[in-house]
């Protein structure tokens, strides 16, 4: 075993490359380990190819509105499906090699391998040992895959394969209908392929208030087939794979596990911590500092099981990064909460949820974007915005929505969530016309009625004309 360096870094996905950067800055004796694929898992097989995807399929979709434009010719429009993948690969390989460039470089302090932990500060890869002051974990997650539809060999794919298809069968089943299931449904539906989806989950897409699931429900179902509450189960079928949920049954040519993804924890030895684990394995980890229990250890992005998105994982990896390196452990204030799913329309889940809600002192705000004049002049007029707010304060709290610009607006609402802004002091900010933004504000004033009244000179309070072309 070789000198003790200042840092093992083991994984080098989103959190292992912020980790890096961080360790760098403070020092040259660290290690960075990592098992498979480089590029993470984000510009590999998750954000960046899956809305490639989803911008061709929806340029394509977008032919039906053309009559409505007075465009005509749309309908004999078609889609070269292996040409749309050929292009989603490119792009893939394109972000791919960007994130390797954070390791090229590193020559001897880039080590590929399968690392296992035997204590808190030792780590064996290849029958080799290396020892160092702190480690930090951050070896990702993968799509859950039920051993026994591995049995039904390319008949099934995850989201870690499907962009590596030539071309797209006539009948796909989509099992899972979260974020990723539903986004792919509906790409691949709006591609040409006859998909049906399925979830065990009653609400889609993350989404916990009941209004807005039942009008994403409604809005997907005009492009796909899909069935919740209920597990799936398959079994061969002479011209492909039956799919079983409740009464229905389906014969499809392949089947699209979208269950969810699971750490990369198994067989890295985190029971050689001496620290309790729970039921699935994992360890305590303090989300403010990503360290375990009080170990020289630390557990960042996907691998912990917190949150799999990229921005979560790189600001755990920072302070994973930091705290590796620091004499005394900082805590760190985490971002407000913030989920976007890119179907159409966007569906967005800013601050609280729902179902996190005190019902008894919250006030609910609603709107509409079936009228709303901006999104009616492209087309786009459809899905529902619900915001929440403190009764007595007034503090905007939360929301859930599936509106057009979704992903745009969650962000002005994390924005407002995480400086403490009231409805009032939203209402303050100026709204040009004719934005889909207008649509936001129509769901603040329904807040603001709810609300004490301010002064009639305060802007806030400004009322709406009750004319859709003005509002």
């Amino acid at each position: 075993m070789a000198k003790t360096l200042d840092v093992i870094i083991i994984g080098a996905g989103s959190a292992g490359l912020a980790a890096l950067r961080e360790v760098r800055k403070r020092t040259e004796s660290f290690l960075l380990i990592n098992d498979g694929h480089y590029g993470t898992t984000c510009a590999r097989v998750g954000c960046m190819p899956s809305k490639a995807l989803i911008e061709a399929a929806s340029a394509f979709h977008r032919r039906h509105s053309f009559e409505a434009f007075g465009i005509r010719g749309g309908s004999g429009l078609s889609v070269d499906v292996p040409a749309v993948l050929r292009r989603v690969r490119a792009l893939r390989d394109d972000f791919v090699g960007g994130t390797l460039q954070a390791t090229d470089e590193l020559g001897e302090r880039n080590l590929p391998g399968r690392a296992r932990l035997l204590d808190p500060q030792t780590v064996e890869v290849d029958g080799r040992r290396y020892r160092a002051r702190r480690i930090v974990i951050a070896t990702g997650s993968q799509p859950v895959l039920p051993a026994p539809w591995r049995a039904f060999g390319e008949r099934i794919v995850t989201t870690d394969s499907l962009f590596e298809l030539a071309t797209l069968p006539r009948r796909m089943a989509v099992i899972g209908l979260g974020a990723i299931g539903v986004e792919i449904a509906q790409a691949l539906s709006r591609l040409g392929v006859e998909v049906t989806g399925f979830g065990s989950n009653p609400l889609l897409a993350g989404i916990s208030d009941e209004v807005v699931d039942q009008e994403l429900r409604q809005l997907l179902q005009r492009e796909f087939s899909l069935h919740t509450g209920a597990s799936a189960e398959l079994t061969d079928a002479p011209d492909g794979v039956e799919v079983r949920s409740g009464a229905l049954r389906v014969v499809v040519d392949q089947v699209i596990a979208a269950i969810g993804r699971r750490p990369n924890i198994e067989g890295i030895g985190l029971e050689t911590l001496g620290v309790e684990l729970d039921a699935r394995g994992m360890p305590p980890v303090n989300p403010n500092t990503q360290q375990i229990a009080d170990l020289p250890v630390f557990l960042a992005g996907d691998a912990n099981g917190r949150a799999a998105l990229l921005h979560e994982a790189a600001d755990e990896g920072h302070i994973a990064g930091i705290n590796a390196m620091a004499a005394e452990r900082r805590c760190f204030r985490r971002r407000t909460p913030l989920a976007i799913v890119f179907a159409d329309p966007n569906v967005a889940v800013v601050g609280q949820r729902f179902a996190e809600l005190d019902q008894a002192s919250t006030v609910i705000g609603q709107a509409s974007f079936k009228r709303q004049g901006r999104a009616r002049t492209a087309e786009r007029n459809k899905g529902v915005m619900r915001l929440y707010a403190d009764q007595r304060s007034g503090r905007l709290l939360g929301g859930e929505m599936c509106v057009p610009a979704g992903e745009h607006m969650a962000h002005v609402l994390a924005l407002a969530v995480d400086r403490g802004l009231s409805v009032q002091e939203l209402l303050r900010l100026p709204f040009y016309h004719p934005v889909l933004e207008e649509g936001m504000r129509s769901a603040l004033r329904e807040l603001s009625a709810q609300l004490p009244s301010g002064s009639d000179s305060d802007l806030a309070s400004c009322g709406a004309y009750q004319l859709e072309a003005l509002d």
